[in-house]
């Protein structure tokens, strides 16, 4: 199966800004959109789009600016949740009412999304993130990605690099990390591979002491539609008590992934079924 490219030019407060997607399955069935994470893009959702597209489903993974094949920003700063809301803004008003996976930080993109009048998400899986992130959680995650690497000497180098700094995804086969570091990194001009981002978007992350981020208020309007919440067995982002506390909400079910950690990769076919089975309910 082979995805279909999509773009638009997207009006932001930060400029206008070019957003590329990939998308799965027939045009008119029912719209799921995938959100990729921080420093990832949306071909990490190629296992989950194919098996959702086989069910009739239209999958569109976007990647937000600054990643992948979508447009960069002016600087560090644009990078933030309201640049992206209204990057997605136009692709959503095409689309209508989706379901909407999101990861880490597509998550909290869509934690955005259910707080502007009319949003229409039907049903949301949020993969290890919650309306909670401590700072120490954020600073732990700020120098992870301060001991990476700026570049690497060929592919094989870069997968590798991967496959240790990832290794939260949990357990994948040698081709999906493959596929992961073909679709995340570039060569430079000098022949060095680079991971496939504006380096600006850690920019934000790089402050000394950087703080809670507490969405806890904006929770109810989140939890208005039945809601999949995936915390990884050994996530050091989403704490435990703060997923057993979004479980609490009427319509809200917390599935632990064993042997993840921060976050579940959603390519094992056990983790894509339970995905396709909670979208695939009325």
């Amino acid at each position: 199966m082979t995805p279909r490219a999509g773009q638009l030019q997207a009006q932001t407060p930060a400029g206008s800004v070019l957003l590329r997607w990939v998308e799965w399955g027939p045009a008119d069935g029912r719209p799921v959109l995938c959100v990729h994470g921080l420093t990832r893009n949306g071909r990490d959702f190629d296992a989950l789009a194919m098996a959702l597209a086989e069910q009739g489903r239209r999958v569109v993974c976007p990647d937000i600016p600054g990643r992948g094949a979508s447009g960069w920003l002016p600087g560090p700063t644009a990078y933030a949740v309201p640049t992206y809301l209204a990057a997605l803004a136009p692709l959503l008003e095409g689309l209508g009412e989706v379901d909407w996976v999101g990861t880490s930080m597509g998550g909290l993109i869509a934690m955005g999304q259910c707080t502007v009048p009319g949003a229409r998400i039907r049903r949301l899986v949020l993969n290890d993130v919650g309306p909670y992130l401590s700072a120490e959680a954020t600073m732990r995650l700020r120098d992870h990605l301060r001991a990476a690497p700026a570049d690497f000497a060929d592919m094989a180098a870069y997968e590798a690099h991967l496959r240790r700094a990832n290794a939260g995804f949990g357990s994948l086969t040698d081709a999906q990390w493959a596929a992961m570091a073909r679709h995340g990194a570039r060569m430079t001009p000098g022949g060095r591979v680079v991971a496939h981002f504006d380096p600006a978007i850690l920019v934000p992350l790089m402050k000394p002491v950087l703080a809670d981020v507490d969405l806890w208020p904006l929770w109810p309007m989140v939890a208005k539609r039945p809601v999949l919440v995936l915390r990884g067995a050994h996530s050091d982002l989403l704490a435990p008590e703060v997923a057993a506390r979004m479980a609490q909400s009427p319509g809200v079910r917390l599935e632990t992934i064993p042997e993840c950690g921060h976050a579940p990769s959603l390519m094992d076919s056990t983790h894509v079924a339970l995905v396709a089975g909670f979208l695939a309910r009325a």
